[in-house]
């Protein structure tokens, strides 16, 4: 437990692996993180979760703007590791800095690589529709996310599970397995895999728009968008040009029968017609089925349970998955 380890990482994710490490007792010398950034309506500087946690560890942070240069390679080979270990950094290690250590550089990835090589595997996996995710432990190349897998774990998605509900689940996957595979790959007792190029999927990062919902597709599909990105980018659509966020949804169990009833009566159900909208629950159709929607947040309003603010909707009415 001895060898010296730098670790980088970012997130909560980041973070939670981290404290795992110095639990467990490895000698963590060091934590690089992202720059601390401007969040939230008055842009405070904050740091991120990962600097946190290894402050309170007494752990040394070193947050370089950028790995591509020699003052950051100075920085490192000063600092002598045996190994470095990432978890969600954010940065693309350099060539240069992969070398240094000589048990390598591993990375600690949210995905069953090849699948959703990355940079939001997580987001990806429930946009999906994926029942099985995972984490892979693997060796860093030059690549990205392409190096030879060392020790991989499975983590079940639940139907209802939210991104923040599936970042907890991988990173407590992810620290176990770091902490249990680490001596072993210390001493020399795990020959590395290839991964298998031919079955490699990607998660590009996602972009604000992506929140932005297309009534035509299935309720399914969009009560996946809404979990996957109820942290970021949150997904959105649109009322008379006012744009409501939707955090939370399901399916209910008789979404085709709702949307038959509302046809019977009316005529017709376009995508995205308020089809039900009672004092304390919305039901809006989709391009298959329906959704009711959870928790909502209308425009220069805060984020609302939806039985506190269905009384203002009215059936009939219809949102746009795009601004007018």
């Amino acid at each position: 437990m001895n060898k010296r380890i730098i670790f980088m990482g970012t997130p909560e994710f980041s973070a939670t692996i981290l404290a795992a490490l110095h639990r467990e007792g490895f000698n963590v010398v060091a934590c690089f993180s992202q720059p601390d950034k401007p969040t939230g309506r008055h842009m405070t500087l904050t740091a991120p979760p990962a600097k946190v946690m290894a402050e309170s560890l007494g752990i040394p942070v070193f947050q370089p703007s950028s790995l591509r240069n020699q003052e950051a390679l100075d920085m490192i080979e000063g600092l002598s590791p045996d190994l470095l270990v990432t978890a969600a950094y954010g940065k693309i290690l350099p060539e240069a800095i992969l070398s240094i250590p000589p048990l390598g550089c591993l990375n600690v990835h949210a995905s069953l690589l090849p699948r959703y090589r990355g940079a939001a595997p997580i987001q990806w996996a429930i946009m999906n529709g994926d029942a099985v995710t995972g984490v892979t432990l693997m060796r860093m190349d030059v690549g990205m996310d392409t190096g030879d897998m060392i020790s991989r774990s499975e983590v079940c998605i639940p139907p209802s599970a939210h991104y923040s509900d599936l970042v907890r689940s991988l990173a407590d996957c992810g620290a176990k397995l770091l902490t249990d595979t680490l001596p072993r790959w210390i001493r020399g007792e795990i020959t590395p895999e290839k991964q298998d190029d031919s079955l490699a999927t990607y998660s590009p990062p996602i972009r604000k728009e992506q929140g932005n919902i297309d009534w035509n597709r299935s309720a399914r599909s969009i009560c996946n968008q809404i979990r996957a990105l109820s942290d970021w980018p949150g997904a959105y659509t649109y009322q008379r040009g006012d744009r409501i966020k939707i955090y939370d949804a399901i399916v209910p169990a008789d979404a085709e029968e709702r949307v038959v009833r509302y046809r019977n009566e009316h005529g017709e159900a376009l995508p995205g017609t308020l089809i039900e909208a009672t004092k304390t629950e919305l039901f809006v159709a989709c391009g298959e089925g329906c959704l009711q929607l959870l928790s909502v947040q209308p425009a220069s309003c805060k984020k609302l349970n939806v039985r506190e603010c269905a009384h203002n909707f009215q059936a009939g009415i219809r949102f746009d998955g795009a601004q007018s």
